[in-house]
């Protein structure tokens, strides 16, 4: 019996294996590995399909979150507003720069930040607030502008799962300051290693963070900041050229995947679904339900269910299982047991079954027969 993997990357590779064959050889034969025209003309396709007027290129999402915090200078003492239900890369930025993540609960139908919670969190400290788009679904970002505006606060969306997502007519990391987008290869629009972006409608953020990423330098050899080696390489930016082409097909039968475990799963008790945005389109980075049982059950038993999918060949991740509260590195915030229950009880219960545009709708059905067997 096949398993079924989380993602399947060699499917995808294999309908489009001559085109990035040629692409990357193309790159080995021009002997212009770092930046240059392939990477330039990545940047702007990119930028185009996003709708925002700068897009630029780094070596990861890590780094694009940390190339926008340096860009509107925020640093020691500076408050920033996010989800504590998100992976670190989200926050380790804002702490590596001396500013404060400052932390409010999440919605528990979306997993995404409660903008309701926003304005009680804000300070004269805070800066900005860092929107996370987990999964591939969209924050309400109508709300979050609005109070944004009325406080005089950057917005970073967080974008490293939701590649052409959308809240209204208009797609994330376009709506707020600056959004920031990871090419990791688990991503909708993954390389095949590291990678990043920066969109901007603001030519001065953009021109900041191209100095930032060569070592502080605009022109080489003189250096006007400190900054970091943060490009994204030629293959790289060749092959997610090719991929970006493909990528609205991709999210379509994402879409459609989701469709069909909404359907298979309604049925089963216990299992609470993640349903389609309202206001927005999700592009299905994830596919992740609760378990409710998980609650009171424990982790333990959570486990069980994982392994007993594993037995019938259906494997499954759990993101997240400690929120960000909670980890050590972050005891010094003082965030006890209880600060975000909407976040501790998504930890407990949060369970992620296969999601990729090729998923057969055969295989969805093993996935859901396996998952009512195991909780049976």
């Amino acid at each position: 019996m096949n398993t079924i993997p989380p993602l399947d990357l060699t499917e995808q590779y294999r309908t489009i294996q001559p085109e990035v064959e040629a692409a990357v050889t193309a790159v080995l034969a021009s002997g212009r590995y770092i930046n240059g025209p392939v990477v330039e003309e990545f940047s702007r396709a990119f930028g185009d399909y996003i709708g925002t007027a700068e897009c630029v290129a780094c070596n990861s999402g890590t780094d694009a979150l940390y190339l926008a915090l340096r860009a509107l200078d925020i640093g020691p003492g500076d408050e920033v507003i996010t989800s504590p239900f998100t992976f670190i890369a989200t926050t380790e930025v804002v702490s590596a720069l001396g500013a404060v993540p400052v932390f409010i609960d999440i919605e528990l139908d979306s997993f995404n930040l409660d903008p309701d919670q926003l304005e009680a969190a804000i300070t004269p400290r805070t800066k900005a607030i860092m929107p996370v788009h987990l999964f591939g679904r969209p924050v309400d970002m109508d709300r979050v502008m609005a109070i944004a505006e009325r406080h005089n606060l950057a917005v970073i969306e967080d974008c490293a799962q939701a590649a052409g997502a959308e809240w209204g007519d208009r797609k994330v990391g376009a709506i707020g300051h600056i959004g920031c987008f990871s090419f990791f290869p688990t991503k909708n629009l993954g390389g095949c290693g590291d990678g990043g972006a920066l969109t901007t409608n603001d030519p001065q953020v953009a021109e900041t963070v191209r100095m930032l990423r060569e070592h502080g330098s605009r022109v080489r050899y003189y250096h006007e900041a400190i900054g970091v080696n943060s490009r994204l390489d030629a293959l790289q930016a060749a092959i997610l050229q090719i991929k970006l082409r493909h990528l609205e097909d991709w999210n379509a039968a994402r879409q459609r995947v989701a469709e069909r475990y909404q359907n298979l799963l309604a049925p089963i008790p216990g299992v609470v679904v993640p349903p389609a945005p309202v206001g927005g389109r999700s592009v299905w980075n994830q596919y992740t339900v609760r378990l409710e049982a998980a609650a009171t059950a424990g982790g333990e038993w959570r486990d069980r269910v994982r392994q007993h999918l594993a037995d019938q060949g259906v494997s499954s991740m759990i993101y997240y299982p400690l929120p960000l509260h909670h980890q050590p590195v972050y005891a010094n915030l003082g965030y006890g047991p209880g600060s975000f229950p909407k976040s501790e009880l998504a930890a407990q219960q949060v369970l992620a079954l296969p999601m990729y545009p090729e998923l057969t709708a055969a295989a969805q059905e093993r996935v859901v027969y396996a998952l009512k067997d195991a909780l049976a």
